[in-house]
């Protein structure tokens, strides 16, 4: 992960002076886990989270509303601020200030989609298939959330159909027993890929 950091570190601003990181994936793949440590070894970087900018009428319909709140602001080297959703509540919380730091992680299904990739300076995918990822989710949050997740399926299916985030990814993580792997994704990075072994103890592993 610090090998990571320390790549992130590297590239250029992509939004002002801000370097945006995108982690995307199906919902259920370990996106929010793998995006707080990374932020952990960024010193602490900020976590735009997409389910804060999300609501349930308008669960990818957000695009408008993330790039006016949080990346024209930032593109001008300012604080934006953005109202995060409550998904119990269904209502707007009050605002939240997100400061142009060197480095912003923005995590969530859509953090690759179109309108976003020309402000990101990486976009990292959590490469689990879809169904293990909706498994996975769909444990973890528990049969009250049965009707929820059977309208998100369908969303997702829909969103990804028709503005795809995998094959715009510059890495691909795998969680492994310890750690994760990454490797090169299909849109490449110019940079030599790290050597890879998939067994857990590997220094792939990071």
């Amino acid at each position: 992960m610090h090998d990571l950091a320390a790549r992130i570190r590297r590239l250029g601003p992509s939004c002002g002076p801000v370097r945006l990181v995108g982690v995307d994936g199906h919902a259920g793949s370990g996106k929010s886990t793998f995006a707080g440590e990374l932020a952990e070894v960024l010193d602490g970087a900020p976590v735009l989270r997409l389910d804060d900018v999300a609501r349930h009428e308008e669960l990818f319909g957000w695009t408008g509303r993330l790039l006016s709140q949080v990346i024209e602001p930032l593109g001008r080297g300012e604080t934006a601020h953005y109202a995060p959703y409550d998904w119990r509540t269904r209502r707007f919380g009050p605002p939240r200030p997100l400061p142009p730091a060197p480095v912003v992680v923005v995590e969530g299904v859509g953090a690759g989609r179109r309108a976003l990739r020309p402000h990101l300076a990486l976009l990292l995918w959590m490469d689990l298939p879809r169904e293990e990822s909706w498994s996975r989710g769909r444990a973890r949050d528990g049969e009250e959330q049965r009707e929820f997740w059977d309208g998100w399926v369908r969303a997702e299916r829909e969103h990804f159909a028709g503005d795809p985030s995998r094959p715009f990814a510059d890495l691909l993580v795998r969680q492994r027993r310890k750690g994760y792997v990454l490797l090169p994704g299909p849109a490449g990075t110019g940079e030599s890929a790290p050597p890879l072994t998939l067994g857990d103890e590997s220094s792939a592993i990071w």
